[in-house]
């Protein structure tokens, strides 16, 4: 009782942090493996190729063992101090924006502009995704869930906790219930790693990729030497010596490097930084890059003016030549 009492007690310390610094948002999305296996899917065309997608609508609509294990999860993770964000609601809230994107126009009649990017972004995003699969088996006239949990961070792709086993079997149980009995017995080890990599992330900072590209028509690459904060180096190198300055403890890897690319990883970005004003703000990955475009615009002889471009929530790319 102590060691659950101490768990929450700094569940509650952490998250209290997180007020300050942008919340983790963490969702239970049923695996890739549980919709396919079932045939929840969908197809997608990716420039002449067919790939097959999870459709986590169709998966809640005809699955209400689904729906259950989910609700009973989202219960456990809330009574240890971690609220989720359901599913369901935000691919309603979702359809819901897209309903009333389709209808609204213009005094003219113009719809409102989105490309093909936009429309891609707009998906459930979450810092964390708590991929689940399990299984009802029986045994006898007993049943018994197995189940597989993987807390993954969605910046980075990388498995950050994890729990598998099964249940006791019943006859009489649901499957929600089969659940909570299946991974009470893992969930103390599950959150204390995940208590681990958001203490992780306050210390070292939030992980995250930048990528540096350019235009085709720009007129300099990233091996051209010119000076930068009074020091004549390559442009490819000031922007690794911003890198190591603004990184937390100047930790980040360059993968890859050529003349008109330089990719980073491992980038250990803050938390929170101080504003001119005196006044503490969030930090995310997109404040951060753009930071660097201020850089290099303000400090170059030509002011070399760049594009910030997001993918997803922890990669970005600066794209240098123009807008």
């Amino acid at each position: 009782m102590r060691k659950l009492f101490s768990t929450f007690i700094i569940s509650l310390l952490v998250l209290a942090a997180f007020g300050q610094a942008k919340k983790p948002i963490i969702m239970v999305v049923p695996s890739d493996n549980y919709c396919i296996s079932r045939g929840y899917t969908m197809t997608f065309d990716d420039m002449g190729a067919e790939k097959v997608l999870p459709d986590y609508k169709k998966a809640l609509q005809n699955d209400q063992d689904l729906r259950l294990v989910i609700t009973e999860m989202g219960s456990i993770m809330a009574e240890r101090g971690f609220p989720l964000k359901d599913l369901e609601q935000e691919l309603k809230s979702l359809e819901q924006e897209a309903a009333e994107m389709s209808m609204l126009t213009s005094k003219e009649g113009s719809p409102i502009a989105e490309s093909p990017i936009d429309m891609l972004k707009r998906t459930a995003k979450a810092d964390i995704i708590m991929d689940l699969d399990f299984t009802v088996k029986r045994r006898g006239p007993q049943k018994y869930i197995t189940f597989i949990l993987k807390g993954l961070d969605a910046y980075t792709n990388k498995q950050i906790a994890g729990a598998s086993g099964d249940g006791q079997p019943s006859t009489a149980a649901t499957p929600g219930l089969l659940l909570e009995e299946a991974v009470l017995a893992h969930m103390d080890e599950f959150n204390g790693r995940l208590m681990s990599f958001f203490e992780d992330m306050f210390s070292k900072g939030r992980e995250v990729k930048i990528r540096v590209k350019t235009w085709e028509d720009f007129e300099y690459d990233l091996e051209e030497e010119m000076e930068v904060d009074g020091e004549e180096d390559e442009l490819g190198i000031h922007i690794e010596n911003w890198m190591a300055d603004n990184c937390v403890e100047g930790r980040f890897s360059t993968v890859d490097a050529s003349a008109t690319m330089m990719r980073f990883e491992q980038v250990r970005i803050p938390m929170m930084y101080t504003t001119k004003k005196g006044k503490s703000r969030a930090m995310d990955t997109k404040r951060f890059v753009n930071n660097l475009r201020k850089y290099i615009r303000n400090n170059t002889e030509d002011g070399i003016e760049s594009k910030v471009y997001m993918r997803g929530l922890g990669e970005a790319w600066l794209i240098l030549g123009s807008k």
